[in-house]
């Protein structure tokens, strides 16, 4: 399922044995555009405060009650390793983190989730070591800071970030809200990561392989919109792409 960032933002966190926190941002690497933790503001209840929650501990997100369901208990979690807040999250600190869970290591193979391209659930089939020859470097970025970033066509500038959607089945960003109100009329539409060519971390701007017009005449998006199948097969026929779906489906 499909769902905007800003909504899960806030959302109560349920851990086995009760409440933790609510959803507060989230860390996505920037290769694959994938959300590797959920940041979750632990402050009520825990003195160490923010505590990252790996997608492999997330059971199920409710939308009728607004709250995402961790499987883990308080205890895993306080004990759990603790990333510098005043640093970027190391290598070393997510070794030791998903060494600590026991979770595979994501930028291990050749997919987006190393072995696979969906989070593997079968504990079975997990790989718990890193090849050196297929392990590449991951530089994760926060959903809250990339949100504003203005977004450049190949002619010129045309809006900026206003959200993100998330797909709950392997954490991917599957596409970035563009607020278009930069240019004449304005409105909000969506583009996938993949069309992005180039990211200025610095100047806080992207810049997509796309035309402002194409951008500008893609399907509008609204809160309120139904993100089916249909509505995306109708998406990646504007800008005559191939939905992410094909590629997923031959890599399974």
């Amino acid at each position: 399922m499909l769902f905007r960032a800003n909504e899960l933002r806030g959302y109560a966190i349920k851990s086995l044995d009760g409440d933790i926190g609510s959803a507060k941002d989230f860390l996505f690497d920037d290769r694959y555009w994938t959300v590797r933790y959920l940041v979750a503001n632990t402050s009520d209840w825990f003195i160490g405060g923010d505590v990252l929650i790996s997608p492999y501990s997330v059971g199920s997100i409710d939308t009728q009650h607004q709250h995402v369901s961790a499987q883990l208990t308080k205890k895993q979690i306080q004990d759990s390793p603790s990333a510098d807040k005043n640093k970027p999250v190391s290598r070393q600190f997510e070794s030791n983190y998903n060494g600590y869970y026991g979770y595979p290591f994501y930028w291990s193979g050749p997919y987006m989730w190393g072995v696979s391209p969906y989070i593997e659930r079968d504990r079975s089939r997990w790989s718990l070591h890193t090849s050196e020859q297929e392990s590449w470097d991951v530089h994760l970025r926060s959903i809250h800071e990339v949100t504003g970033y203005h977004l450049h066509a190949l002619d010129g500038e045309i809006g900026h970030v206003s959200d993100f959607i998330l797909d709950d089945d392997n954490w991917a960003i599957r596409y970035l809200v563009i607020a278009t109100t930069n240019w004449w009329p304005g409105k909000k539409v969506l583009i996938s990561p993949k069309w992005i060519e180039n990211v200025s971390w610095v100047n806080r701007e992207l810049t997509a392989s796309l035309s402002r017009a194409t951008i500008q005449d893609a399907p509008e998006f609204t809160d309120e919109t139904l993100l089916t199948r249909d509505y995306e097969a109708g998406l990646y026929g504007h800008y005559d792409r191939e939905g992410y779906w094909v590629d997923e489906l031959a890599a399974v």
